[in-house]
């Protein structure tokens, strides 16, 4: 996947990684998903890739809250963005979850246009329309008219002055708490593969070993052979958690990695 990243760099076409949102989808709680964000952007970077599409995914777990979903969306830009100088510039690309639209027709709309207003907060370039039928089939050409047509109505609106969402005070605590707990994780993946490579964030080797060891991990992995699947997460409050799995008790990414003697 990195060869094919630096491919890209290569001919100078924009990248874009969805690593993040592929953990999210798999119910990965919120630190690990800002952390993975992170990691993506800067492996882009590493490979020389100068024009990085950085797409936010909302609503993933399905069950956050739109003030949840900003906090975690605004650590991951900041992140992201802290990357930037003048060979590597980000696109910011906000979208609808991919899982989160409700079978229901006339609710999807109403969650279409719900979350591209809530995703103006990230002041993206880029909006990308999730089309409301897609909990029940691939989107029809007229579909996919109708609902550019929603997102643009919501558009219109929100582009008339928006208040500040990450103002509110419990969007900066979750923002800056996710900001911290990613770092943990983030620097627990480089001592674990400080004595065997240069650049444990690039290296391929430690990531895959950091899956292997479970620093990196999701509950839908169980049994599939691919990751441990040994994490348990929960929705608390609109965020998704670690928690133990016993009480339910929230944990900070220090005690998740230290029950796996990390």
């Amino acid at each position: 996947n990195l060869s094919v990243v630096g491919w890209y760099a290569q001919q100078g076409i924009p990248v874009e990684v969805n690593e993040s949102h592929q953990w999210s989808l798999r119910n990965a709680h919120d630190a690990l998903a800002v952390a993975m964000a992170f990691l993506a952007a800067y492996n882009a970077k590493k490979k020389g890739v100068r024009r990085y599409v950085a797409q936010f995914m909302f609503n993933t777990p399905r069950e956050t809250s739109p003030a949840m979903d900003v906090a975690k969306m605004a650590a991951k830009r900041e992140m992201i963005e802290g990357l930037e100088d003048s060979g590597f510039a980000v696109i910011r690309q906000v979208r609808a979850g991919l899982a989160s639209m409700p079978a229901d027709f006339d609710k999807a709309k109403g969650h279409l246009a719900s979350s591209a207003t809530v995703s103006q907060a990230l002041d993206p370039h880029i909006l990308h329309v999730v089309g409301y039928s897609e909990s029940d089939h691939a989107i029809t050409a007229g579909e996919l008219i109708e609902s550019c047509r929603i997102a643009r109505g919501a558009l219109d609106n929100a582009l008339r002055g928006m208040p500040d969402l990450e103002a509110d005070p419990a969007v900066r605590r979750r923002k800056g708490e996710l900001i911290f707990e990613a770092g943990v994780l983030l620097q627990a993946l480089r001592k674990l593969g400080e004595k065997t490579s240069d650049d444990p964030w690039a290296d391929p080797r430690v990531i895959a070993d950091a899956i292997d060891k479970g620093l990196l991990d999701a509950p839908q992995f169980q049994g599939l052979g691919v990751a441990r699947g040994a994490v348990v997460t929960q929705m608390i409050d609109g965020a998704c958690r670690a928690v133990d799995p016993s009480s339910g008790r929230p944990l900070t990414e220090s005690e998740r990695l230290a029950r796996l003697g990390i």
